[in-house]
């Protein structure tokens, strides 16, 4: 098994990234791109969310778990030197829903942040990945 994705430059520092069916625009902002597309390293921080969110979704489902909403807030701690990575990620997940079956939801997270999610498994290797649930 493989993925491929064609990326190719439009300008200044903007490039497309042909996912499949898809195109997202990547660029830079500030004197030497445009801004017309998010940064790579916030587009990291994005697969992630995506990454544990299709876990923990489907999870919840199999468990069982009704809930009304659910959004997930990344922020990270870049370093000042060359090459410049993450140092920590931190990710909240945030639940909505009536008498959430807060153990499920925590071992539906875990499952996710421990076993399932490549994307956090290949950041772990890098940058520690601090998580906590809210319920809103």
């Amino acid at each position: 098994m493989s993925d491929t994705v064609k990326t190719t430059w439009k300008n200044k520092m903007a490039f497309d990234s042909h996912i499949g069916k898809h195109t997202i625009r990547i660029d830079a902002g500030g004197d030497v791109g445009d801004d017309s597309g998010p940064g790579p390293k916030k587009l990291l921080l994005s697969a992630l969310a995506g990454c544990t969110g299709m876990d923990v979704v489907s999870l919840l489902n199999k468990m069982r778990v009704p809930f009304t909403g659910f959004e997930m807030d990344i922020d990270a701690d870049l370093t000042a030197d060359h090459p410049i990575v993450y140092s920590e990620i931190r990710l909240v997940y945030r639940f909505f829903g009536k008498d959430l079956d807060r153990q499920k939801v925590q071992k539906a997270v875990d499952y996710s942040q421990e076993k399932y999610c490549g994307v956090s498994a290949m950041l772990k290797k890098n940058s520690p990945i601090i998580y906590t649930i809210e319920y809103a």
